[in-house]
């Protein structure tokens, strides 16, 4: 039990000054009481610790501490300061053992989970345990008188005297009825029966009963009880010592007699060696005496014979085996003495360095009691005082270093609280992502089941064909950002930016095409991209996020090119492309502007064709949808100096879609013209974008030899049915996968194509093929195949899935190999166009005649 006597200092009372006063700790309420004396049946006050705070200052002196509730501060004081820090340590203990066993978390209707606080008290010990003092702190202590001050009027309170009146008659009247004089009326027990008696004080110096006035008959029969559980009186304390002196005899008898009973038995078990022994030689004397033949007993000789023999081995072994014991014993020896030697020469040391430092203290009490040097030296007085100057800062150190590892204890207690709320709070967020994934999972297969059903209505009835329509129409109207504002929380919408229907760059999540059943297919991989994004976030996308945080100076390396394959994170992606630009086509300061002024001076000849294709540049991107979008202007600028910049290319349709995903992302006009250059002249091959495309029909010809070879089963299946991909993927490489991958697999793929050049839009073409392959093998139509081809990257909603594909299971081809595929093929196409060309000079030729 935590007891014992403290002053407390009265502040509001008519005499303030410091009162004796009996404290004890109610672990039930986590409360203190305090009572005038451990006699007193009812308490004075009360000071709720649930919500406290502890502190001891060092200008209060020594032993003097305080406790601070909500509506009040009490100042108490220890006899000393060690029953000081155990009364800090305690309190904060029990105070902290109170609020683990009690749920402090409201629980609402609405809530799901409940958390539990985890234990915090570990062994991390900040403040060391203070020795418990018996004399001042326990229920020892309550057997001892009570420490009065100067007066009686002064230890008395005179705010409750009703209590004060009872607790006198009690300790008079019953302890002449009932106890005598060696009664106690303290007990936890019974206290604990009657909580409600003690009320939390307010504002008041002593603290008031809601039941002081209860009968003084009832309240001795509760005494009478109290006392079966309070303290032994002498008579019972001699009896107890007595009892223990026997005790402690019977033992030392039972401890000497099972020594005696252990020695018995180790002669008994010899005994029975040398009985069997006996019994053994008894044996085989018997077996030579009976033996009926001289053989017989010749054998039984060489057997004893080879017997000594193997024991005269094993005793050649034990005496080795003595011998190199004997010698680890003399080296052990040889060790411990010059151990003993080392310790000798320190201590001789330790000796020497006593001396040492008794010679400077006489030396210096010498110079300080010589008169002749009073005149340059301190004088003894003022040395006296610095010396206890300095004590006393040392003490006022010692008080600081006390209090900061008491509140460092207590701030380390509140961050593991912290840090278990916030692990918490991340499992649900994590258990909302998961949930999230799962819905959209079930309304994406929702959405392919109405899709099955869109293609079957011509062959359903008229009221289910309705039917149908209806709920695809309920589907289409879909609302991406109520849904996603009330299923997931704030930091999950923050991050997956899913709480508008455009993503960061301004594409919409959900693209609106003309065709209905292409909306549905919108609609579906939509909510497929969101599920893979949810899933994706804490396991894949915040990993790489922190690699990237902690990349400072771009340089080419192994783990660049693995982070850039990934996809580069949205706040990091404007830096790293104008690295990528600028490591290999060097800016000319002024260039671009002397572009523009030449551009506003002088019309170009593409200047009508790029008029033409700017409104239909990024239709299903909020920057570019409409003629007055912001970016348009930009678009106009960025294409019509490039036409001046390069004029054997000037405009070529695809450019347009180029320049605006540069402009989306480096947002400076500038940085998007020298993206735009650093494509067109750096990474593709010449004559990509001149007017015969004929590098762009030459890589054409290039990807069906790679689909031929990596999936052989597709290109056949194809030309089975006469299906020429190039109708399909002729625009992919012209423009990198504009306007035919979703954003978010877009921007990866680019990430990937302006640091490793064109390999990777072969690698990305050959990847969406095999993301597709069954769902190609199972169409045997070929209208069917090319209508699927035609939005089958569409269907594509796992970027990391295609990401893998495209770099780890598709075998590797070398940029040589490319180089030579297309110096082969560009051979033959320039071949079979001069044939074309001589055929139509022939024919023009044959025309010309006949006409003459």
């Amino acid at each position: 039990k935590l007891c014992g006597y403290l002053n407390k200092l009265g502040i509001k009372g008519p005499i303030k000054t410091w009162k004796s006063r009996w404290f004890f700790y109610d672990e039930n309420k986590c409360r203190l009481l305090y009572y005038r004396t451990a006699q007193d049946i009812n308490p004075l006050g009360s000071i709720d610790l649930s919500s406290a705070s502890f502190d001891c200052k060092i200008e209060n002196g020594e032993g003097v501490f305080e406790i601070r509730t909500p509506s009040r501060a009490f100042t108490l004081k220890a006899i000393s300061k060690q029953a000081m820090m155990y009364w800090l340590q305690q309190l904060q203990m029990r105070r902290w053992e109170f609020c683990n066993t009690q749920s402090r978390f409201p629980v609402g209707s609405s809530q799901l989970f409940v958390f539990t606080f985890v234990d915090i008290v570990d062994n991390e010990d900040f403040l060391p345990l203070v020795k418990t003092p018996t004399e001042a702190v326990g229920l020892k202590a309550a057997s001892l008188p009570a420490p009065q001050t100067s007066t009686a009027l002064q230890n008395f309170s005179l705010k409750h005297p009703w209590t004060e009146i009872q607790n006198t008659v009690y300790n008079i009247c019953g302890s002449k009825q009932l106890w005598g004089n060696n009664g106690n009326v303290f007990s936890f027990d019974e206290f604990q029966e009657h909580p409600e008696n003690v009320d939390e004080e307010q504002g008041a110096e002593e603290g008031t009963l809601e039941d002081g006035r209860m009968g003084p008959r009832l309240n001795w029969i509760r005494k009478a009880r109290w006392m079966s559980s309070g303290f032994p009186g002498s008579e019972e304390l001699s009896r107890e010592k007595n009892s223990v002196d026997k005790v402690s005899v019977l033992q030392q008898q039972i401890l000497t007699l099972t020594e005696e009973v252990k020695s018995q038995k180790e002669l008994v078990k010899l005994l029975h060696k040398a009985l069997e022994a006996a019994q053994q030689e008894k044996r085989v004397s018997s077996m030579y005496l009976t033996a009926a033949e001289d053989k017989d007993r010749l054998e039984l000789v060489r057997h004893k014979v080879r017997q000594i023999a193997d024991l005269t081995s094993r005793l050649e072994a034990l005496e080795q085996e003595k011998k190199e014991l004997e010698q680890i014993l003399t080296l052990r020896d040889s060790h411990i003495q010059e151990l003993k030697e080392h310790v000798q020469l320190l201590m001789e040391k330790n000796h020497a360095k006593q001396g040492v430092i008794m010679a400077l203290t006489e030396q210096m009490a010498r110079e300080l009691s010589d008169p002749l040097q009073e005149a340059n030296t301190i004088t003894v007085e003022t040395l006296y005082k610095q010396q206890e100057e300095i004590e006393h800062l040392k003490d006022d150190i010692d008080a600081y270093k006390t209090q900061n590892q008491f509140l460092n204890s207590e701030i380390h207690q509140v961050t593991r609280l912290w840090t278990s709320v916030a692990e918490n709070e991340k499992a649900l967020l994590m258990k909302c992502a998961c949930l999230q994934a799962r819905n959209c999972q079930m309304e994406s297969k929702y959405l392919t089941v109405l899709r099955k059903l869109q293609e079957a209505v011509p062959g359903l009835p008229s009221s289910h064909a309705e039917l149908v329509k209806s709920l695809i129409q309920e589907a289409l109207q879909w609302d991406v950002k109520e849904e996603a504002e009330e299923a997931l929380p704030f930091e999950l919408n923050a991050a997956l930016c899913l709480s508008s229907e455009y993503d960061e760059y301004g594409f919409m999540t959900v693209p609106d095409y003309e065709i209905e059943d292409w909306k549905l297919l919108a609609k579906i991989q939509a909510l497929e991209i969101k599920s893979n994004k949810l899933r994706s976030q804490e396991i894949v996308e915040k990993p790489l996020r922190d690699r990237w945080k902690s990349i400072g100076e771009l340089n080419p390396s192994a783990e660049l090119k693995s982070l850039i394959r990934s996809g580069i994170p949205v706040e990091h992606r404007q830096r790293v492309w104008r690295w990528m630009v600028s490591r290999r086509c060097s800016p000319v300061p002024g260039h671009y502007q002397r572009l523009l002024e030449q551009s506003r001076s002088t019309e170009h000849p593409a200047c009508r064709q790029i008029e033409l294709d700017l409104p239909r540049t990024l239709t299903n991107n909020k920057h570019f949808s409409s003629p007055t979008s912001q970016l348009i202007p930009r678009l106009r600028r960025v294409l019509l100096a490039f036409s001046w910049h390069n004029p054997a290319i000037g405009y070529c349709q695809g450019l347009n879609r180029l320049a605006a995903v540069a402009l989306l992302v480096l947002e400076d006009e500038e940085s998007a013209f020298w993206c735009l250059v650093y494509i067109v002249e750096i990474l593709m091959p010449a004559d990509y974008y001149s007017d015969t495309l004929i590098t762009s029909q030459v890589d054409q010809r290039v990807f069906k030899d790679f689909l031929s070879e990596k999936l052989p089963r597709v290109m056949t299946h194809l030309e089975q049915y006469r299906i020429d991909v190039s109708l399909i993927t002729f625009n992919w490489f012209l423009v990198a996968f504009v306007d035919s991958l979703v954003s978010d697999i877009l921007l990866r793929v680019w990430d990937a194509f302006l640091y490793e050049g064109t390999k990777v839009i072969f690698r990305y073409a050959l990847a969406i093929f095999k993301y597709n392959e069954e769902e190609i093998l199972r169409i045997h139509d070929s209208v069917e195949i090319y209508q699927y081809l035609r939005f089958f990257t569409r269907m594509i909603t796992d970027g990391r899935k295609l990401m893998n594909i495209a770099f780890n299971d598709l075998n590797p081809f070398p940029m040589k190999l490319l180089r030579n595929r297309r110096s082969m093929h560009r051979e033959e196409l320039e071949a079979e166009l001069c044939e074309l060309e001589q055929i139509k000079a022939a024919y023009v030729k044959d025309r010309a005649e006949q006409g003459a």
